[in-house]
């Protein structure tokens, strides 16, 4: 018996013209690792949508065709039942957390579902185990890969039989790659079906038993996985000629920054140039989003002080006219993206609606000008969010895991296009990411930061070496 099975299932959401799938065939078998992978909105989600029983359940449209788990017709089924069988890690970590502690947030599966406390308590300890986790954490203060990791661990508690992952590589680094491949491939092995929908074919393909693309509604199991994977993770090669300055643009001094007792950064000295392209790079929980944040004036600093040099005109607070001149993406792009549609959205930082379209274009968005931006998928919403804070041509630009979301097309769209406004600008360009595939191309100096401190910083060479030790 297949764990999932589709047959000639089409589905168009409300208001659209076209169907996002298109009689779609698909199968997962249990003992099955399978991936799933395909452009940015090409129906990725919403085929994960139908097999949980969001679509038709919570999200309506025009469907035909029909979607079986555990051999159940999935439109008989109530939610309930759904999710007792079909567990879900979804893209946006910060949306699906809600309790205070890892070890509560874990819990709340399992207790909705009425397990005994003894089980939950055994649940708790094993996911905590298989994804590096410690109960007592605050949930407020992870990093990014840490809370992927946890809505994992949440997923993996309620014991599914079959599990469904949306881009769960998103933000995590090496080292969690591997412990969350490694754990996935084990529970296959005991007879678990899994589902990873992911663009870094690289990372997932040598642990997948199948791969499936789709594209325009159409799925297809691909054949040649070798050459699939390796036309999608080419190294993006560095052709920007811009030649940074060497001034101080903005400079860190004995920076510390704590929440209650947890320290996440202590005694960080370093100096960002004017002109360059930096690279932050480091293991989850390292501190590196928090350094940008205090950059930024996102944060204020728990002591040390950070130092602007862009402009003596700008002060020492952060305002309307510090973020003009500061130009910030956020991991979560949820959180910044506020207006009613797309156009809408670049044309709000843009000195003028002329290049607010020219920019919509160039990043590939006419398409989506008059969509919501919460209606777009997580990686459209990603490269929403990046254009528009480019569009403002900010003397410095930080972009926390900007190609997160991305398939292989616009990773080179995105990469290409802010080595342009770099290169006409002059401005200086900040990055945090875990995605080697970019690296070198976003990079003239990179510092790798660990145990809140700044470890080493230097030439590509650093980023270099740093990636080495996290190939799959």
């Amino acid at each position: 018996m297949n764990a999932v099975k589709l047959k000639r299932l089409s589905f168009r959401y409300e208001g659209l013209k076209e169907r996002t799938l298109d009689e779609v065939d698909f199968e997962l078998s249990f003992g099955e690792v399978a991936l799933l992978s395909g452009c940015s909105g090409s129906g990725k989600s919403t085929l994960m949508s139908v097999i949980c029983g969001i679509i038709p359940h919570v999200t309506t449209g025009e469907i035909s065709g029909k979607a079986y788990v555990c051999g159940e017709d999935v439109g008989g089924m109530t939610m309930s039942e759904i999710c007792r069988k079909v567990g879900v890690v979804l893209q946006n970590a910060d949306a699906q957390i809600i309790q205070s502690t890892v070890e509560d947030e874990i819990a709340f599966g399992p207790e909705n579902l009425g397990m005994p406390r003894d089980a939950i308590a055994d649940s708790i300890a094993r996911a905590c185990e298989k994804m590096h986790l410690l109960p007592q954490w605050n949930t407020r203060t992870l990093s990014g890969g840490q809370k992927q990791r946890l809505i994992t661990a949440c997923t993996l508690a309620m014991n599914p039989r079959i599990i469904i992952l949306d881009e769960p590589l998103a933000n995590l680094d090496g080292e969690g790659t591997k412990l969350l491949m490694t754990a996935l491939k084990k529970l296959a092995s005991a007879g678990y079906a899994i589902l990873i929908i992911e663009h870094r074919v690289d990372k997932v393909s040598p642990y997948a038993d199948v791969v499936w693309h789709i594209e325009k509604g159409k799925v297809a199991r691909v054949a040649d996985v070798a050459s699939y994977a390796e036309n999608r993770s080419e190294r993006i090669p560095d052709e920007c000629k811009a030649v940074p300055s060497g001034e101080t643009v903005l400079s860190a001094k004995e920076v510390s920054f704590a929440v209650g007792k947890n320290r996440i950064l202590s005694h960080v000295d370093f100096d960002v140039h004017r002109g360059e392209r930096l690279l932050l790079l480091g293991e989850n929980g390292s501190g590196k989003t928090t350094l940008t944040r205090l950059l930024a004036r996102l944060y204020k600093p728990s002591g040390g002080k950070v130092f602007q040099y862009i402009d003596s005109s700008l002060g020492t607070r952060a305002g309307k006219k510090w973020f003009k001149r500061v130009g910030v993406v956020y991991q979560n792009p949820n959180y910044q993206l506020f207006m009613p549609t797309v156009r809408k959205e670049i044309e709000f930082g843009a000195k003028d609606k002329a290049f607010a379209e020219k920019t919509l274009q160039t990043f590939g968005l006419g398409g989506l000008a008059d969509r919501h931006p919460q209606s777009l998928s997580e990686g459209q919403k990603r490269l929403v969010s990046v254009a528009a804070v480019c569009a403002s041509e900010p003397d410095v630009l930080i972009l926390d895991e900007p190609t997160v979301g991305q398939d292989y097309a616009n990773l080179k769209r995105l990469v290409g296009l802010v080595n342009e406004l770099h290169e006409r600008t002059g401005n200086t360009v900040i990055t945090v990411t875990h995605d080697v595939r970019c690296a070198d191309a976003l990079c003239d100096r990179a510092a790798v930061v660990k145990n809140g401190r700044i470890a080493e910083i230097g030439g590509k060479e650093i980023a270099e070496r740093f990636f080495k030790g996290f190939s799959v």
